[in-house]
């Protein structure tokens, strides 16, 4: 578990903990977690694949991209924030803490994201540091919550993702016949969120292709 003593650099670990609403606060204070919060979710992507690869030897790659996408989503990064307790004790401005900044499952995950950053740069950037800390909380995760929520519709996982982060107006599918025969046609699909496209796929039917696009788009974002 990670706790403050855990760590040699408690400036780093409070950097970590520190939103972007409470610097605008609090100038002083200098650099929110931002950046820790990219490198904690490059790590977290690289720790989950490495443990579902390892765990389910049988399954294929589209599978393992599911059940990856399904341990470190939002929800369940802010769960873990909660289980490990830094819930109570990120620093948001008053602001972000009047809108229930504090059961954000947006700020919660990001912080998660961010302390487990700042673990592995206290630790040297030693990597076997941090999976001892994730992978007991990849364990507490029952495997039907991962199956459950890997096998949900991606377009509704998408669209879900979208709302939370961007905008409330739904993803917008484009979908054309790019080939095949009159009863074996070949469609490809866009996704775009306003102007921009997020992902793109091909299928039998435009369901499939525009099932394909959702599935690109949310192997984009998880990256």
């Amino acid at each position: 578990m990670i706790k403050q003593q855990s760590f040699q650099n408690t400036t780093l670990l409070r950097r970590a903990l520190t939103h972007r609403s409470y610097v605008h606060e609090n100038p002083q204070e200098g650099e929110h977690n931002e950046r820790l919060e990219f490198l904690g979710d490059a790590l977290l992507t690289f720790l989950s694949g490495e443990y579902l690869y390892r765990r389910y030897p049988e399954k294929e790659e589209d599978e393992l991209t599911r059940r990856r996408s399904a341990l470190v989503d939002e929800k369940q990064l802010a769960k873990f924030a909660t289980e490990v307790g830094l819930d109570s004790r990120m620093r948001l401005g008053r602001g972000a803490t009047l809108e229930g900044g504090y059961q954000n499952p947006n700020l919660l995950s990001s912080a998660f994201e961010a302390v487990i950053a700042a673990y592995y740069i206290d630790n040297n950037y030693d990597i076997e540091a941090v999976r001892a800390v994730v992978e007991p909380l990849f364990n507490s995760v029952p495997e039907r919550i991962v199956e459950i929520r890997s096998n949900v519709d991606p377009q509704n996982r998408f669209q879900e993702w979208v709302q939370r982060n961007i905008t409330q107006t739904p993803p917008k599918y484009i979908t054309v016949q790019v080939g095949g025969s009159s009863h074996a046609p070949e469609f490809v699909a866009k996704v775009f969120v306003g102007d921009k496209e997020y992902g793109e796929g091909k299928g039998r039917s435009k369901k499939d292709a525009k099932r394909a696009a959702a599935e690109d788009a949310l192997t984009r974002i998880n990256k």
